[in-house]
């Protein structure tokens, strides 16, 4: 099939690229193959030899699923159709998938990204065309274990999607189609910025003042002049939004601080658990984003800052 012949696809017609088999990438790929769809995992060699060996496995609180023999390729080049990809990386791993993403879109793919924050946006759309990007979040708790087995431990499990320009409308109505019959939450909405946004302010302060803190979620509750850091940090934030065009709801700091109890204790980040394990951590991405946009605005966020420079020691795993 030629990848150009139209813009809107449905469920019989569109090819989908996932770009990683992680926790995220590995989940929502596995679940659209189930479905029908086709699907092809672009992956390392390490993580295809795991996926040839053992299949691509998720144990979910929802439904367990193994795919047997998924649909992996090495090489974008080897990817003969494409009208989808989805993109599930770290932030930290974008600049090295640019190449093959390239080969995909050449070929009239879009992409639709489920990185963390907003800068990842701006990249893909100088590289590979705002045309060709369109907004994207994802809502899960998942994790890849050391045996590749994925692991969903919360019934939340959702894709929201949007066009960022007007000219990708028609791809998204064909898209939210083709998803339908996948056993996970779909939504197409046509304000896919407030949604990114929503969900990026909600990330750095969540992953900054447990990482900065050290902290889980009931420990955070246990001291009121914590509390009170996450819910400045929270302010921050929605005042960046703000200053970017994007009204988040006018109880987004609330509703986030009153949502912290209601976590199951020892809950914490991802961006926690990896500063844990001595993994590297999207700092950049998320604080440090915030606080280079702000400076576009003249703008400072003095609780996001030092919650920053508090994480940066241990970006790249350990502290020198």
């Amino acid at each position: 099939m030629n990848c150009q012949n139209s813009e809107k696809k449905g469920l019989e017609t569109m090819n989908i690229t996932i770009v990683g088999a992680g926790a995220t990438g590995g989940y929502f790929g596995a679940r659209l193959a189930a479905s029908g769809l086709n699907v092809t995992f672009l992956v390392r060699e390490k993580r295809a030899a795991q996926l040839r060996e053992k299949g691509l496995v998720i144990k979910s609180v929802v439904e367990d699923l193994t795919l047997a023999t998924p649909q992996i390729a090495i090489n974008a080049e080897d990817i003969p159709a494409c009208d989808l990809v989805l993109l599930g990386l770290k932030n930290y791993q974008l600049a090295a998938s640019l190449p093959q993403l390239k080969v995909l879109v050449n070929r009239g793919a879009k992409i639709l990204p489920f990185l963390n924050g907003v800068e990842h946006f701006e990249i893909l759309a100088k590289e590979l065309g705002q045309e060709n990007v369109l907004g994207g979040v994802c809502k899960i708790i998942s994790t890849l274990d050391s045996e590749g087995t994925i692991h969903h431990t919360s019934k939340v499990h959702q894709i929201i999607f949007g066009e960022l320009e007007p000219s990708g409308k028609e791809f998204c109505l064909g898209l939210e189609q083709a998803m339908a019959k996948a056993n996970f939450k779909v939504k197409y909405t046509e304000n896919i910025l407030n949604e990114i946004w929503s969900k990026y302010a909600f990330i750095a302060v969540f992953s900054g003042v447990t990482s900065a803190g050290d902290l889980t979620t009931d420990q955070i509750c246990a001291h009121e002049a914590t509390v009170k850091v996450y819910r400045r940090s929270l302010e921050e934030m929605k005042s960046l939004a703000d200053a970017y065009g994007v009204a988040l709801s006018e109880d987004f700091v609330e509703q986030n601080v009153e949502g912290l109890p209601k976590y199951a204790k020892g809950s914490t980040s991802s961006m926690h658990q990896d500063m844990r394990k001595g993994l590297l951590l999207e700092v950049e991405s998320l604080q440090g984003a915030a606080i280079r946009l702000a400076g576009r605005k003249n703008m400072e966020l003095p609780t996001i800052e030092t919650l920053y420079g508090l994480i940066k020691p241990y970006e790249m795993g350990s502290v020198e």
